[in-house]
């Protein structure tokens, strides 16, 4: 079984490391949420970071730890969503070659964003083929970058984590959402560290309940996601994963597709911010939880990313009316 294996010193180093690559995104005290939840509430705006999402402090990271022979072999890394891009994103940026392996499902805003950015596209039948052809290609030589298990790519992550508290120091409960687990694993570590009494949840949508499922079984299972939240959608945690949800997490929360769209609309209303499902599901999940809470507390909603085709959003929005 494997232990969690990254440390406040590994996310420090970490930021040191990508400064000046990836913007500080603003964390603010929201009246609007504030008022929604009757709790204190503070947005950390990552969406409006490099590429759309917080993936890029994780792909910088780990591309600036590789040697100059390690980087010439080029890189390979399976996605759907916005690892993809912020993969395509570095890599163009340090001139290196990318080839990322999606899934057939994934939606052409995001294909055709990456291959902006520079990388090549090949598209596979599910995840699990991805992975499989990413194993030959990491067999071939080149560098295989995970999307979530890798120690560097989870320290990148964590430097949110640093900037969200020196921004509000007075945090209490910090929501951040739940893919494969590498983002919510570095936030909630860099948090932990620096506030060992702060409580963090984690979020997922019920048609993409990775973490809640390897949860319950103990050890890491495969899942086929059905959430229109598809930068969930990893089809599977990993045991460093696993033990970070364990070691940090109070709980998981589990939000409807449906109010999480809802959320979207109203974030972009209310905070002028275009967020992703599985940024928005934060804020579905504190409304369950913020009542039961301290009248002294104050809420963190980690927004991830920005990466939502209007299309996609629009179309979203008339299956929820006509539903």
């Amino acid at each position: 079984m494997t232990t969690f294996d990254v440390t406040l010193a590994d996310i420090e180093a970490a930021r040191s490391r990508i400064a000046g690559r990836v913007r500080r995104t603003p964390a603010f005290v929201s009246p609007e949420v504030s008022s929604r939840l009757g709790r204190r509430a503070a947005l950390k705006m990552e969406a409006l970071q490099l590429a759309g999402s917080f993936k890029v402090r994780g792909v910088f990271n780990k591309v600036l730890t590789l040697s100059e022979e390690e980087r010439r072999r080029g890189l390979v890394t399976v996605s759907g969503g916005n690892h993809a891009i912020a993969v395509a994103r570095v890599a163009g940026t340090l001139g290196l070659d990318a080839l990322v392996l999606m899934p057939k499902v994934t939606s052409r805003f995001n294909v055709d964003l990456a291959t902006k950015y520079g990388a090549r596209i090949e598209l596979c039948d599910d995840a699990s083929e991805a992975f499989a052809k990413a194993e030959e290609y990491q067999r071939q030589g080149r560098l295989f970058v995970h999307p979530y298990d890798d120690p560097a790519i989870i320290a990148g992550h964590g430097t949110l984590g640093l900037e969200f508290l020196e921004d509000i120091p007075d945090l209490t409960h910090v929501f951040v959402s739940i893919g494969g687990g590498g983002f919510m694993s570095g936030v909630a570590a860099a948090l932990k560290a620096r506030r060992p009494g702060l409580t963090v949840y984690g979020v997922e949508t019920v048609g993409a309940p990775t973490m809640t499922e390897a949860l319950k079984a103990g050890e890491p299972v495969t899942i086929r996601p059905t959430s229109i939240a598809r930068t969930l959608g990893a089809p599977f945690a990993t045991h460093r994963t696993v033990a970070g949800a364990k070691l940090f997490l109070k709980e998981i929360l589990l939000v409807e597709d449906e109010p999480v769209i809802a959320d979207v609309s109203w974030l972009l209303q209310k905070e002028k911010l275009l967020c992703e499902p599985a940024a928005a599901c934060v804020l579905t999940a504190a409304e369950t939880i913020a009542p039961s809470l301290p009248d002294d507390s104050v809420i963190g909603l980690v927004l991830c990313g920005s990466n939502l085709s209007l299309d996609d959003l629009d179309a979203w929005r008339q299956a929820s009316k006509g539903a």
